[in-house]
């Protein structure tokens, strides 16, 4: 089973600094059809404004990835960390038994484009986690390339949930297929260009959720930047 969410069909928020997309019920976006996809409960597709950013605030046990697509952006901890996340990086960070952490993108005049993406836990209470690791482009292009997994498999960055996130580049007759098993599920989100998957047209800022599917199918790219979740059916306690 295949279903659709149009990119427009998200929640939004417009905050002058910054201008987000919400894929799941997030702040004062509440939809109860879209709370979370298994594990994953949250997809921001964020704009960030030169010199703006999030001030120091609070996460505790969550899985939190962050995609960068365009610009930079600071990042900044209550464990010590303080780092610049570019295009083509992957960072990870374990919230935990608690965190906190500051997002700013202190280019002068470049808005950043980002997705932050946050994965429920397998276990709850875990020492708190950061980790940062390039991937390059060359690595997607054609191809799936496993960014974050639970064992760290491939140069992953290690999230502690039973998700896998593949990232992929795609364009004109580039094709790639990924097997999915009995006991798993998919989240497809497009984060540019077009692609058509399992022979659904998407563009950028859609989605694809499949159910009982025996695999993923991308192919027809145009200048696609696309992200794969391979999850689980079911929550673990």
């Amino acid at each position: 089973m295949l279903i659709k969410r149009p990119a427009n069909d998200r929640g939004r928020a417009d905050h002058g600094w910054l201008r987000s997309f919400h894929s799941f019920s997030f702040a004062d976006y509440y939809d109860r059809n879209h709370m979370h996809f298994g594990p994953l409960r949250v997809i921001n597709e964020d704009w960030v404004a030169a010199g703006t950013g999030f001030g120091m605030h609070p996460h505790k046990d969550m899985e939190i990835v962050t995609y960068i697509l365009e610009g930079q952006l600071t990042h900044q901890d209550s464990m010590g960390h303080q780092e610049i996340i570019r295009p083509n990086e992957v960072q990870r960070m374990s919230a935990g038994t608690g965190v906190y952490h500051s997002e700013f993108n202190r280019h002068p005049t470049e808005t950043c484009h980002l997705l932050q993406i946050w994965i429920l836990p397998d276990q709850k209470d875990l020492k708190p986690e950061y980790e940062q690791t390039a991937f390059d482009p060359a690595e997607k292009r054609g191809k799936l390339r496993l960014v974050a997994a639970p064992d760290g498999a491939e140069g992953a960055v290690t999230i502690h949930t039973d998700t896998r996130l593949y990232a992929g580049l795609f364009d004109g007759t580039e094709t790639a297929t990924h097997r999915l098993v009995d006991d798993r599920m998919a989240y497809v989100h497009v984060a540019r260009g077009h692609i058509t998957i399992n022979g659904e047209a998407l563009d950028a800022g859609d989605a694809l959720m499949l159910h009982d599917e025996p695999a993923i199918t991308l192919s027809h790219g145009q200048q696609a930047e696309v992200l794969v979740f391979d999850l689980p059916r079911q929550l673990k306690a």
